[in-house]
């Protein structure tokens, strides 16, 4: 394996002698200084997040009060077509001339059949 001459120098102080731990001091320092980055990242993302609930609020508000027309218009058609006959009657059925209960997409009709009394011969034919 060859070696650069110019690049010796970056390995040699991965395998050198440990550093001293640090003192009481130091420790102390350092969790200050932690303690001041945390309370500081969690301003800041409460404020971002204060921002962000804001602008999304305004967003709604404005989306709400640009499609009032619209919701109106649709509103008067559904009451149109209500009043017309093709709204729902009585929450049965799709159109207030149908009859039956729908459930899940299931039509349940009950439908009397009322049955022929038949002077047929055997096999079905009436006699000639």
């Amino acid at each position: 394996m060859y070696r650069d001459p110019r690049f010796s120098g970056i390995f040699q102080n991965l395998g050198g002698p440990a550093t001293k731990p640090p003192t009481l001091l130091q420790k102390v320092v350092g969790a200050v200084v932690m303690a001041g980055v945390f309370m500081l990242a969690l301003t800041f993302s409460v404020a971002f997040f204060a921002v962000l609930l804001t602008a999304g609020v305004a967003i709604w508000g404005w989306v709400w009060w640009k499609t009032r027309a619209l919701r109106k218009a649709m509103r008067e058609q559904m009451d149109a077509q209500a009043s017309a006959g093709g709204g729902r009657a009585g929450g049965y059925g799709a159109a207030a001339g149908s009859r039956g209960l729908i459930i899940e997409g299931e039509v349940i009709r009950e439908v009397e059949v009322e049955e022929e009394v038949r002077r047929d011969g055997p096999g079905g034919r009436t006699p000639s």
